[in-house]
């Protein structure tokens, strides 16, 4: 039967616009969730794009089914969608349902029926439904979703061709692979788009739900059947298969990865099964400088190692990979191994470090940077330049909306370009820096440079090798800086105080007053009141510094001289006690507020999450002293500063004027 003639759902609406119409109206009516109403949406388009295919279509309903006969509607529409199941088994479960009342399935109908998926104009509804889903599909706190500005990025540095194969095991709603398709278009103008698709983009996503939404992109936007597999990326990699693709193995087979593997708020996987098929689910031992492969399978693994590790199968010898990581994995000692294990594997390509709020709209604040690789092809590469850039501006506000920020002139007005706004941000100019870097194999700009990949150690982090700090530690060891190991003790054992029933003094990194190197206030605490991190205690003439916390390395970074009033006290492990100076301790004090040891700080902090800095790391900070001379002068300032802020202490707690209340109250009357 052919689509019927009718007024239902007329609208000059832009396409937009009736997807909006559609969410409100079930949000309102159905009494679903923002991800139920997406859910049902989504299984709607489905039917809608099965539909088109057909030579007789069945998508629609007619005024008088409206009015009178609902039900053939609601049966005809519940068969497509059983038809539409069978087809796409994989992205349904065999119980799965129109839940939608029929009033409120007449109305996505009636909506839907004059919009037109296949051989759309300008892909004008296939981008409204992407605009539509960006509004829309970030529910659980988005963890599905990569910045559009990262994606693209990526995409820029990558540059894929036509004839490339290109996969991202965690796609998500497809972004990478989107954008991917996105630079084609614009780059290569007469490609076939649709054999682009079906012959060039794969993705796999494990959640059902979000692999459907990926399917649903593609196939309104391109009308395109697009290689998306809902399954484990991390499975035996002879059990991922493509149903329309025919390929062997996956293994060695793609030209690009491109992906943002999930991370953060995971778990470790810990199925020996799974563990077992990885080289990186083993524990590795250090030899001197290299690192082995042990016969001992680890506990647990968190999925982003396990997932660098697949990229480098699926990349064919010679294949590009860029990959969105958290920064403990370029700088934690512990990981050393992953990385010695990646440049075993590949080269280097690119560094490029993200600002600290890139995640927080999509609801976590995991710092991060981007991996780009080319996996080794057995050709011989002495020592590649390696490419590092800094994104400090995003084109997006650091908060839960994500709010777009825009460049000003110097009114404060908007910049507008070809009738567009133009974001503030800096992607733009690191992919110019790149583009440089690829002529000349050199870069040296405000925010990016180039380094010979031999000079590259046991880090991966951007501001490890700036320029200016790997300056600043030259310059000191040309100038005789000594280790900060070496001219004090650094206290490591927990206070015998802990096991003891007493009342003790508590002191946190924010009971520390930075400016004027204070203990400005602390907590008694009953010792089995105190949280595990409470760990050293104090002695008169203690220096406390911060090693832990977002602040390590800035202007306030928490730094204090221990005075008589807490001696006894214990702190948290997020500082590190130092006593027995070999130098004058009030200059050292001094020192811990300039800036040559705040960017020894910067440098060598490490984490995700919470930055910290290592033991290690913090004993090998290089102390420049100067002439003995102006180390006392300094030292004596310091010292003086003490005494005369406990001088005026002590005069104020002398004070002990009396007033009588009653004498001012009655001395008007």
């Amino acid at each position: 039967m052919k689509q019927q003639s009718s007024s239902v759902g007329n609208t000059s609406d832009s396409p937009l616009k009736c997807f909006e119409e559609i969410h409100n109206f079930l949000y309102a009516n159905e009494g679903l969730s923002e991800q139920q109403v997406l859910e049902e949406i989504v299984k709607i388009l489905f039917i809608k794009y099965d539909d088109e295919q057909a030579e007789e279509n069945s998508f629609y309903v007619t005024e008088n089914e409206l009015h009178n006969n609902k039900n053939a509607f609601s049966e005809r529409i519940n068969k497509l969608f059983h038809k539409t199941r069978q087809k796409y088994g994989t992205f349904f479960d065999s119980e799965d349902r129109l839940k939608l009342s029929v009033q409120s399935l007449s109305f996505v109908v009636s909506k839907l029926q004059k919009i037109k998926f296949k051989n759309s104009a300008k892909d004008a509804n296939g981008l409204a439904f992407q605009k539509f889903l960006g509004r829309h599909a970030k529910g659980g706190r988005g963890q599905f979703f990569t910045p559009d500005p990262v994606i693209d990025f990526c995409v820029e540095i990558i540059r894929p061709e036509p004839h490339e194969k290109i996969i991202d095991p965690a796609c998500g709603t497809g972004g990478f692979l989107f954008s991917s398709l996105n630079f084609i278009k614009r780059n290569f103008k007469n490609t076939n788009l649709k054999n682009y698709v079906r012959n060039n983009i794969f993705g796999i996503e494990i959640n059902k739900r979000i692999s459907q939404i990926a399917k649903i992109k593609f196939l309104t936007e391109t009308n395109a059947d697009p290689n998306i597999l809902c399954n484990n990326a991390l499975t035996n990699i002879n059990d991922l298969k493509f149903s329309e693709a025919q390929i062997t193995t996956l293994e060695n087979y793609y030209d690009i990865v491109l992906t943002n593997p999930p991370f953060g708020t995971q778990g470790k996987i810990s199925q020996k099964e799974l563990l077992s098929i990885y080289d990186l689910g083993y524990k590795w031992d250090k030899y001197g400088d290299d690192y082995v492969k042990s016969d001992k399978l680890l506990k647990g693994q968190v999925p982003e190692i396990l997932f660098i590790e697949r990229c480098l199968t699926l990349l064919k010898p010679g294949g590009r990979a860029g990959i969105v990581l958290p920064n403990g994995h370029f700088e934690n000692t512990s990981l050393e191994y992953l990385r010695r294990y990646i440049k075993d594997k590949a080269h280097i390509v690119g560094v490029v470090l993200l600002p600290h709020e890139t995640f927080i709209p999509y609801g976590t604040g995991v710092r991060a940077s981007l991996l780009f690789l080319q996996k080794k092809n057995g050709n011989v590469i002495n020592n590649n330049q390696v490419f590092f850039s800094k994104i400090t501006k995003l084109g997006y506000a650091g908060n839960k909306n994500g709010t777009p920020v825009y460049k000003k002139d110097k009114h404060g007005e908007v910049i507008i370009k070809n009738g567009q706004k133009l974001a503030d941000e800096d992607f733009t100019a690191s992919v110019k820096d790149y583009n440089q870097f690829l002529q000349t194999f050199s870069i040296a700009s405000e925010k990016s440079f180039s380094i010979d990949s031999g000079q590259m150690n046991s880090r991966f982090d951007y501001n490890y090798y700036f320029p200016e700090n790997t300056r600043l530690i030259a310059n000191l060891k040309k100038l005789n800086a000594v280790r900060l190991g070496d001219i004090a003790d650094i206290v490591k054992t927990k206070s015998p105080l802990l096991k003891q029933n007493i009342t003790v003094e508590y002191i946190e990194l924010s009971d520390v007053y930075t400016k004027s190197f204070e203990i400005i206030n602390s907590a008694t605490l009953l010792t089995a009141e105190l949280p595990s991190r409470a760990s050293y205690e104090l002695k008169t003439g203690d220096i406390i510094t911060a090693v832990a916390g977002n602040s390590i390395g800035s202007r306030k970074h928490a730094t204090a001289y221990v005075t008589h009033e807490f001696d006894g006290a214990i702190c948290t492990n997020g500082f590190r006690v130092l006593r027995n100076f070999k130098i004058n301790h009030f200059y050292l004090l001094y020192y811990f507020q300039c800036d040559l040891f705040l960017k020894q700080v910067l440098i060598h902090r490490t984490g995700a999450a919470i930055p910290a800095l290592s033991d290690n790391d913090f004993s090998n900070i290089l102390i420049y002293l100067p002439s003995q001379q102006d180390i006392d002068e300094i030292g004596l300032s310091i010292k003086k500063g003490f005494k005369l802020r406990e001088e005026a202490k002590n005069e104020l707690s002398k004070i002990n004027l009396e007033i009588n209340i009653n004498h001012i109250t009655n001395c008007c009357d």
